[in-house]
């Protein structure tokens, strides 16, 4: 799994947005953030987009965490808590795989352990491992 973590270093957007991967193995993933004014929108939450970037990061990590190319196809998220502050956390679960598709679960939740949101993917496994983009 440390290449893995080699390789999602490479996400310049999760490493600007201040996402760090947490934990990780096989079909799982679990990242986190701390929240800043940067990452709140017009009423003092967290924007959307936010909580998305978290748990799509979440996704990708756990659905490339067998080591080949696999991408989002089809993605959705509800929201169920406003938060404003501490830090957020989306854990990624693998549902179902196949050699080409697989479905994953994202719950993000805050310091108390409140549920912010649900995010659910379908992914798709690409012929090409993640060592090919790294070579």
């Amino acid at each position: 799994m440390d290449e893995l973590r080699e390789f999602f270093k490479r996400d310049e957007f999760a490493k600007y947005a201040g996402i760090k991967i947490v934990d990780v193995s096989p079909g799982y993933a679990k990242t986190e953030m701390f929240i800043s004014e940067i990452h709140l929108n017009g009423v003092k939450t967290v924007h959307g987009g936010v909580l998305f970037t978290l748990a799509d990061f979440a996704f990708a990590v756990a659905a490339n965490s067998h080591g080949r190319v696999t991408v989002a196809i089809n993605v959705n998220i509800t929201f169920m808590k406003a938060v404003k502050t501490g830090r957020i956390t989306a854990e990624a679960r693998e549902l179902s795989s196949n050699p080409k598709l697989a479905t994953y679960t994202v719950d993000i939740v805050d310091d108390e352990g409140d549920l912010v949101a649900v995010f659910q993917g379908l992914a798709y496994r690409k012929k090409d491992t993640l060592q090919s983009l790294m070579d």
